[in-house]
């Protein structure tokens, strides 16, 4: 087929491309080589480099109807990637990310549901940011889904989520496909609508709309520059700094990290399998890891003696604990993933030692936050 593939430079879509490409597929990549992703030199950067002669490469954003209009020409499926992805930034760049997120999802389906195309078939990407807190168990059995903690808790050091009316301690389960909605950031409102626009829009104009609900994807080529991606770039590029880790909250904080392989296999199976339309799936390991247990793992792979340090910081828009249920996706499309935390994370430690430290406002990015009243 041919697939066009928006924000198809960066970390994920690169990837993608390649592994499309290596399966007969025709791709055209629209990126805008945005700074913060790929530094300075953006045409010297590992995203831009892998697709510049392998794909047919435009430059340009996904907000401009003319740019689009020509990317779309002749497309038969198309992975929609671009994002801004930061979190924390989202909480004070409110109309930068409503207008590339949302607006540039609307603007795509606005072409498709006007003009004469050849699109058979929209992914995509979604965040398991849409969920905001996980799903947990009462101690009557009944599943609930806690609401944002409050700054007043969490300058107590009361960092577990809590839900109104239960009594006694809520256990941490899966997040399934058919759990509460209810992000707890800007960036989560905006992926929430982007899914929510394909999955609604594709099927009244005829065409199948795919929506993977990443979880907290990481490898080898994530940004180390970039303040806003990852904890475990992040955190590596400041272990080779020899710089200290502050750790937030109480570490034990925890996320389902999937290694970006993982995810790409899981996205050519959006492009090309039948029982993938109209459907949303979860796209993870199903394995909760705490941000202590990340910390750890990385000091012993880099063999970095860096202090590690619990502070009790905490960002508003944070969630507590969120890991996927992958059941479904296992059934629909039989993916599994084939890496491990640990598997991953020793592939992500031994090319952040070949790439060395890299430049980064990380520390600028959490004073940003504090000035905003967004990090405490």
């Amino acid at each position: 087929m041919k697939v066009l593939i928006t924000g198809g430079a960066g970390f994920i879509g690169s990837r993608l491309a390649a592994r499309l490409a290596e399966k007969g597929h025709e791709i055209t990549v629209l990126d805008n080589l945005l700074e913060q992703v790929h530094g300075d030199d953006p045409e010297q950067s590992e995203g831009y480099r892998a697709v510049a002669e392998t794909t047919n490469f435009i430059r340009g954003t996904v907000t401009d109807r003319a740019t689009m209009e020509h990317a779309l020409e002749g497309q038969e499926a198309v992975v929609h990637l671009a994002a801004e992805t930061g979190t924390g930034q989202s909480m004070y760049q409110i109309e930068r990310y409503s207008d590339v997120n949302i607006g540039g999802t609307s603007l795509l389906l606005d072409i498709l549901a006007n003009t004469e195309h050849t699109v058979k078939r929209v992914v995509v990407a979604s965040s398991r940011s849409i969920y905001g807190e996980g799903r947990y168990r009462a101690p009557d059995g009944s599943y609930v889904y806690p609401d944002h903690r409050s700054e007043a808790d969490m300058q107590a050091g009361e960092f577990e989520v809590k839900q109104p009316g239960v009594d006694g301690p809520l256990e941490l389960v899966a997040t399934d496909e058919e759990s509460k909605i209810h992000p707890s950031s800007v960036y989560g409102i905006t992926k929430q609508v982007q899914e929510q626009l394909v999955m609604t829009v594709c099927p009244s104009i005829g065409i199948e709309g795919v929506a993977f609900r990443y979880q907290n994807v990481f490898g080898p080529g994530q940004s180390l520059s970039n303040p806003y991606t990852g904890i475990l770039s992040i955190f590596s590029n400041l272990m080779m700094q020899g710089k200290p880790i502050n750790i937030f909250e109480d570490g034990e904080e925890s996320r389902d990290f999937v290694f970006v392989d993982d995810v790409v296999e899981a996205t050519v199976l959006g492009v090309e399998h039948p029982a993938a339309a109209n459907e949303v799936f979860n796209v993870g390991t199903g394995v909760p890891v705490t941000v202590m247990t990340v910390a750890h793992t990385l000091s012993r792979l880099l063999e970095a003696d860096v202090p590690i340090e619990v502070s009790g910081n905490f960002r508003l828009g944070d969630i507590r604990h969120n890991y996927a249920d992958m059941a479904k996706i296992g059934e629909k499309l039989g993916f599994i993933p084939a890496y491990d935390f640990e598997q991953g994370i020793a592939r992500l430690a031994a090319w952040a030692k070949a790439s060395g430290p890299q430049a980064s406002s990380y520390e600028e990015s959490l004073e940003e936050m504090r000035r905003k009243g967004l990090m405490k």
